[in-house]
């Protein structure tokens, strides 16, 4: 299992919200929700394999009524997945670090989780 978690910079949260990503030099664009978000970066299951180390622009949209987020990200790993729900179909964990970021759009971001992380806390 890989372990990359522990050495994290920015402490992450399960937070599902819309994002677009977009391979940068293809006009194709991939729009999903996130697995868990941090101000360093967000993790999506995708249904392509966008490569590791690629450059995407990314487009998020946190539920707090503000604009979204624009950004440009680095995918930084991939894990390859069986899709249970159709045999044969690969889906794809994908971590992309947030890079060109404004820092107040990574405050909202750091605001989101830990928000989160307290309201998780209190239960």
């Amino acid at each position: 299992m890989w372990n990359g978690i522990n050495r994290r910079k920015f402490p992450r949260a399960s937070y599902k919200c819309l994002i677009a990503i977009k391979k940068r030099l293809t006009s194709k664009t991939i729009s999903t929700h996130t697995e868990n978000i941090g101000a360093g970066g967000i993790c999506v299951i995708i249904k392509d394999d966008l490569g590791l180390f690629q450059g995407v622009d990314v487009e998020l949209y946190l539920e707090d009524s503000a604009p979204p987020i624009r950004c440009g990200g680095t995918i930084v790993w991939v894990v390859k997945k069986s899709d249970a729900k159709h045999k044969g179909v690969h889906l794809y964990d994908t971590g992309i670090e947030f890079i060109d970021i404004r820092p107040e759009d990574r405050d909202r971001v750091s605001e989101v989780v830990e928000d989160i992380l307290q309201s998780s806390r209190r239960k």
